[in-house]
């Protein structure tokens, strides 16, 4: 292969096992294709800072996990195809994102991008139906709460929760038995020594596509839980992580996972 042949970057990692538990990350990505790149106004770090990053590596014990390796500033995976492409600082925090608006060709290749997303998303889960029945779907994702800086006061924590459940989109009564208790073991999981405050639609009300999506498409058979963590367990402002948090992290995910299968299979 010749050294200045560019291969094309992938859009997600997919790995899949028999199990009625999924994960996904799809805003863990931070890649850009030659084109998006080319035309993006927006800072590297003004990106990851609104991007989820390490989330990817939070849900890797999941036998079936789904991580997007593409920024959330080329396509977000979690709006709708008509709003996935930020064309105005209105849509991402008063971010100037492009030096000018995509149109025509890069256009149509993002949007192709997000569609498909959810044709894999669809096969997927479909084949999980098949042989499960029924599914639970973590959307992991993370939020900043020191947006005024690294050395202002972060937000409140009666409004910023460790964990918030986004649970807008779902049946909530159908899914009642598993999501209630579920709450709970999360709140009681012994994360580094502490306890996390776990709350339900505080800070977010789990208002994204791919929830939109599971519930619609799997009405009777489709659970999907938004998983928004704070920013604790990394430096919102540098992106990195803190090791031990992060792998606790991972740990609390497991847990959530191994309770919610045990609910899914009728256990106490």
């Amino acid at each position: 292969m010749e050294k200045s042949e560019q291969l094309p970057s992938p859009w997600w990692t997919v790995q899949r096992g028999d199990d009625p538990i999924i994960a996904t990350a799809i805003h863990d990505g931070h890649g850009l294709g030659p084109q998006a790149s080319a035309a993006m106004a927006l800072a590297e770090a003004d990106r990851l800072r609104e991007e989820d990053p390490h989330t990817g590596q939070a849900i890797l014990d999941i036998p079936t996990y789904v991580i997007a390796l593409r920024s959330r500033f080329e396509a977000d995976l979690n709006r709708s195809l008509e709003q996935a492409v930020y064309l105005d600082p209105d849509q991402s925090w008063g971010l100037q994102v492009w030096h000018t608006p995509p149109d025509g060709a890069l256009l149509r290749g993002l949007h192709d991008y997000h569609r498909g997303f959810y044709r894999m998303m669809g096969e997927l889960l479909d084949s999980v139906v098949a042989r499960h029945g029924r599914f639970v779907l973590f959307d992991v994702h993370s939020y900043n709460h020191r947006r005024n800086g690294a050395d202002a006061p972060p937000t409140a924590q009666v409004e910023a929760p460790d964990v918030n459940i986004g649970t807008f989109s779902m049946p909530r009564d159908r899914w009642a038995f598993l999501l209630d208790p579920l709450i709970r073991s999360m709140g009681e999981f012994d994360f580094n020594g502490r306890r996390l405050d776990v709350r339900e639609n505080i800070a977010f009300q789990g208002r994204g596509e791919l929830a939109r999506f599971v519930h619609a498409r799997y009405p009777e058979s489709g659970c999907a839980i938004a998983l928004e963590f704070k920013k604790f367990y990394m430096d919102e402002w540098s992106g990195r992580p803190y090791p031990d948090e992060l792998q606790a992290m991972r740990g609390f995910i497991h847990h959530a996972a191994k309770r919610a299968r045990s609910l899914l299979g009728g256990a106490a």
